[in-house]
């Protein structure tokens, strides 16, 4: 596998579904800085995971957000798929809005892994400013031509080709 790092290997070969969720507060988003996983030397992504059988998308994303972020939040609207295609990693993401409806924010961690392979190394609120001084590769998609915040809550296309 090409550089990937090992603790993204249980991800690799394999179609993913993942729900994200867009956390906007005093006009910063809520990143998760992940360990680097192929390319990169690390990754900056919004909080969000593999949806498992038989979980709704609301019910795997709150979940994902609090093992994320320690925080609970509400689900609103449906903003946008992406899809990631990168051999060896493959994923289609499905991205909500969301608000904080409590918990206490900090760092969490993947509990599919052990505490020696976490990918989740840090949890940030960041401005546009601080986003688009991260290098492209270090970025998720959704995050390399943003403008303002308000492009991630009104993409024009569903969709991210």
């Amino acid at each position: 596998m090409p550089d990937l790092n090992p603790a993204a290997t249980a991800y690799a070969d394999k179609l993913r579904v993942r729900v994200c969720g867009i956390c906007i507060q005093d006009d910063k988003l809520l990143l998760i800085r992940h360990g680097k996983t192929i390319g990169n030397s690390a990754f900056w992504a919004p909080p969000g995971g593999g949806l498992q059988y038989g979980e709704s998308m609301q019910e795997c994303l709150k979940r994902e957000f609090e093992e994320e972020t320690g925080l609970q939040v509400k689900v609103k609207r449906f903003l946008f798929v992406n899809e990631f295609l990168q051999e060896p990693l493959h994923a289609v993401e499905f991205f909500f809005e969301v608000n904080i409806l409590g918990g206490s924010m900090e760092t969490g961690s993947d509990p599919e892994a052990d505490a020696d392979n976490q990918l989740i190394e840090h949890l940030q609120w960041l401005t546009v400013k601080e986003i688009q001084e991260i290098p492209l590769a270090d970025k998720h998609r959704s995050l390399q031509l943003l403008l303002s915040l308000d492009d991630l809550l009104g993409l024009p296309h569903n969709f991210i080709p």
